[in-house]
């Protein structure tokens, strides 16, 4: 697979990622560990190397998981994972935590968890209101100084928390919510990021599976599948945004590829710095994906996807009110 550098003296990796979140946690009940050991080292045989995980996937399940699945490849992988939650002791969060004291914590919990002496990527996972964003990358810089992180990145931040952090220590890679349905970064996000020299990191690339083809009004979704209460995802919304999933269709129709294929090749084709983390527990899905990476749209493909997506009006919040309130503005 093509390799992408992420930001400015960051990472070369794959040109597309692996999301590991749903291989634990927000899509009903958990894989078991061989399942999900088994995925992600299917995903090194496919040639990506950046794993993304966070200690609020399970929660911790997911770091674990990832790491006995790739000790085997640690010289030849990145692995991302987060801070910024607390939880108690149902494992339920609790609300958000940067505090500097927090984080080392957290820090040196992932190292154990993840089984590795030093983390890649070590992203704050949503912004923390009460603790400036300065402190932050102060405490990060900190960690990269003392040989237990190497780059920093940021989740869901808005421009100015980008910029304030930037000035304190270099930020790697935002990972924020972009796909053909949730096309909000392209206005104020990908500029900065530009300008900055950091490395964007799309996560729901294929719109929590929507953009598959494989999710219509009438799927139904498990218990603790994170989709049930999202409000793009009512039946009704569903409905509407079928036109999205025929538009990408009519595309991969003529170009033998699948829905899926093409909304992340769309992706793809945005910036030579954008890395896409679609997730997935099935190999099948897994092999789909990767094979997006191989999909070079022509001028008149990503015109015609941008004119039809234009005319199409995308129903239903991307979140509920209690998570929306967590995004940085």
């Amino acid at each position: 697979m093509d390799k992408r550098t992420l930001g400015t003296g960051g990472p070369q990796v794959s040109a597309l990622g692996l999301g590991c979140m749903g291989i634990s946690s927000g899509l009903g009940p958990a894989a078991s560990t061989a399942e999900g050991v088994a995925v992600i080292r299917a995903a090194v045989e496919h040639g990506v190397t950046l794993f993304d995980t966070a200690e609020a996937y399970g929660p911790f399940v997911n770091e674990r998981v990832v790491g006995e699945a790739l000790a085997p490849y640690r010289d030849q992988v990145t692995i991302a994972t987060k801070f910024g939650f607390t939880f108690g002791a149902d494992g339920r969060q609790n609300g958000l935590d940067s505090r500097p004291e927090h984080i080392r914590e957290v820090a040196d919990a992932a190292l154990q968890r993840l089984g590795v002496d030093v983390i890649d990527l070590f992203y704050q996972h949503r912004v923390d209101p009460a603790v400036p964003i300065e402190d932050v990358a102060g405490t990060v810089k900190e960690l990269v100084h003392a040989g237990k992180v190497r780059w920093f990145g940021l989740s869901e931040a808005g421009v100015d928390t980008i910029r304030r952090a930037h000035a304190v220590h270099p930020v790697t890679a935002l990972q924020s919510e972009y796909s053909l349905w949730w096309r909000e970064p392209e206005a104020e996000i990908l500029p900065a990021l530009a300008q900055l020299g950091i490395g964007f990191v799309p996560f729901s690339p294929l719109g929590r599976g929507f953009l598959t083809g494989a999710i219509d009004a009438r799927t139904t979704f498990t218990g603790g599948d994170i989709r049930s209460s999202i409000p793009r995802f009512s039946p009704q919304a569903r409905r509407a945004n079928q036109a999205l999933v025929d538009l990408l269709a009519t595309i991969a129709a003529r170009r033998g590829a699948t829905p899926g294929q093409v909304a992340l090749a769309w992706l793809l084709a945005q910036q030579p710095w954008i890395v896409p983390i679609p997730g997935t527990r099935s190999p099948a899905r897994l092999s789909e994906n990767v094979g997006a990476a191989g999909l070079a749209l022509t001028a008149d493909d990503l015109a015609e996807i941008d004119r039809g997506a234009a005319a199409i009006d995308v129903h239903g919040d991307r979140y509920p009110a209690h998570l929306q309130q967590l995004i940085d503005r």
